[in-house]
């Protein structure tokens, strides 16, 4: 295993794979290094000697600008460099790309829901959810009335029994003594007796949408929702609506035409405002969806060709090994699936900030380029009038683990995407139509991203993270990937698969992206389940980009 590494071969600064202390001396092509001060593993530390003003550049562009001189050797940090990106234009090339050989897939299929528009569907779900916030608590009613008497009750991997904590407070002991006493016990594999074998989950989806704020924010909401309906994951769905909130069944309706959801697809919208009572209106919306489930088990899996998988490519927890190891995993993995015929969609707009001319230039046409570009820089416009900016998106977890600007955290995460050209580009609530690598512009916020990822039509995803993160999807199995070997095993209950292997020389990436294509299949065909949906991870937030009113 290598100790240091450098990204790009026009790169000035160096990673560090492992702790670094005064006074070591590392070798890398030939040059040496002498340690000045001491580099955490997943750092930097400058290649040369920066003078103030220089640039400083990783992953083969600039990421930043140093503040002060910082001598050969010493570690680059928010004390001494500075966001800094370079400016974008038209697209200024046509752009080719070394396609990887997937001959290892060619002719590989998984068992999916092949619905009537020629979709298919990793997974079968009934969904219910509500127009407006203010059904949220009938929606509660009628998931505890449903989910266990139908199978679905969720079954954790440990189970918290507060009762002992009551005992043992009855009988007196000491809260020290409380806080030292277990409550958790592993459970053993239950398996559900499901009333409709086919239908693999009954998902109740919440927000607090629809109403007092900007009516375009209420439209993007019923977008969304539509989008969601139009999903292959989804066999049907039951609509809650109080009657007189700005996000209208007509608008969802409105929204189902456009994207062309399936007619066959049951859908049931009730409008408590017309109900006799709020105890008829629940009756009546359990006993639609109960019917809904019935039609919605007759489909079963059937083999289907990689290329109908759509898959979301996210990160969120983003460390310092992030883009040299599970980012660039995933961008071989999406490389893979584009030649195959699949579509991979890429999101998060403000973690491209800085890269922005690299897909410009990789995208198919001057019309894309331009629509990415109005885009970019109108998002970053609201950002700045809101008195943030692109630059503040790091967090400080990002920060203490080597990430210490937007434009490097952008470079790194935009390796997910690999290095295919860009077939599409599209904004929040828009559906994904044309196979290859689409760009989706969304927040850096994990779940808002997730949730609109799964809107544009991703039956699948993969997320990849440095720090450990909990999110899943309700309707969008969610394989989490961890950058470091370290993470992997301190928080094995929500990492499917380990990318450190290739920071520590056991694996490459192409290695490692084809061993993701192969969990994919597994995943996809139902034969595996993600850790996020063994927990009921089921994060679900639509992006707000206005006011409320």
């Amino acid at each position: 295993m290598n100790n240091i590494l450098k990204v790009h071969d026009s790169d000035n600064v160096i990673a560090a794979l492992v702790n670094l202390n005064v006074g070591d001396l590392v070798t890398l092509d030939g040059e040496q290094f002498e340690i000045k001060e001491t580099i955490p593993m997943k750092h930097k530390f400058a290649a040369v000697d920066f003078a103030v003003g220089d640039l400083v550049i990783m992953y083969g562009v600039r990421i930043g600008k140093s503040k002060v001189a910082i001598p050969k050797g010493c570690r680059i940090s928010t004390d001494n460099v500075g966001h800094s990106v370079k400016d974008y234009e038209a697209k200024s090339e046509n752009y080719t790309w070394k396609k990887p050989d997937n001959s290892r897939f060619h002719d590989r299929t998984f068992d999916g829901y092949i619905r009537s528009d020629g979709k298919v569907g990793t997974r079968n779900y009934w969904i219910v959810f509500p127009l407006v916030f203010c059904e949220n608590r009938n929606i509660k009613l009628i998931e505890e009335t449903m989910l266990e008497a139908l199978g679905y009750k969720s079954k954790p991997q440990k189970a918290m029994n507060i009762d002992i904590l009551i005992d043992l407070y009855k009988q007196g002991v000491t809260p020290d003594r409380l806080l030292e006493t277990s409550i958790s016990s592993d459970l053993e594999e239950v398996t559900t007796n499901k009333l409709f074998p086919n239908v693999d989950g009954l998902k109740f989806l919440v927000h607090d949408r629809g109403c007092g704020e900007i009516r375009q924010d209420s439209e993007a909401l019923c977008r969304l929702m539509a989008g969601y309906i139009n999903n292959p994951n989804v066999a049907g769905a039951t609509i809650l609506s109080l009657g007189c909130q700005n996000a209208q069944f007509s608008l969802l309706q409105e929204a189902m035409n456009a994207f062309g959801v399936a007619v066959d697809k049951p859908i049931y919208i009730l409008e408590q405002q017309k109900s006799n009572s709020e105890r008829d209106f629940i009756e009546e919306a359990i006993k639609k969806t109960f019917v809904g489930l019935i039609e919605a088990n007759k489909i079963q899996r059937h083999p289907a060709p990689l290329s109908k998988l759509m898959l979301g490519l996210e990160c969120g927890g983003s460390d310092g090994f992030s883009g040299i190891s599970a980012n660039p995993a995933l961008g071989y993995a999406s490389d893979l699936l584009v030649t195959l015929g699949g579509t991979t969609i890429l999101a998060e707009f403000p973690e491209l900030n800085g890269v922005e001319q690299e897909l410009i230039n990789r995208c198919d046409t001057e019309e894309l380029a331009a629509k990415f570009s109005n885009l970019m820089s109108t998002y970053s416009k609201r950002a700045e009038e809101a008195g943030s900016g692109f630059e503040m998106n790091p967090s400080p977890g990002n920060i203490k683990d080597g990430l210490i600007t937007d434009a490097m955290k952008s470079a790194g995460a935009a390796k997910k995407g690999g290095i295919s050209n860009i077939t599409d580009i599209l904004d929040y609530t828009e559906q994904a139509t044309k196979p290859g690598l689409n760009l989706l512009c969304t927040p850096g916020n994990d779940v808002e991203s997730t949730t609109a990822l799964a809107g544009t039509g991703c039956n699948i995803m993969a997320f990849t993270t440095g720090l450990g993160t909990p999110t899943g999807n309700p309707i969008s199995p969610v394989i989490k990937i961890s950058s470091n070997s370290i993470l992997t095993k301190r928080m094995s209950d929500i990492i499917d698969l380990d990318a450190g292997t290739i920071i520590s020389g056991e694996d490459t990436i192409q290695t490692k992206g084809e061993e993701l294509i192969e969990m994919m299949i597994e995943v996809a065909s139902g034969r595996t389940l993600t850790k996020a949906e063994k927990l009921n991870q089921n994060d679900f937030i639509p992006w707000r980009r206005g006011v409320s009113l």
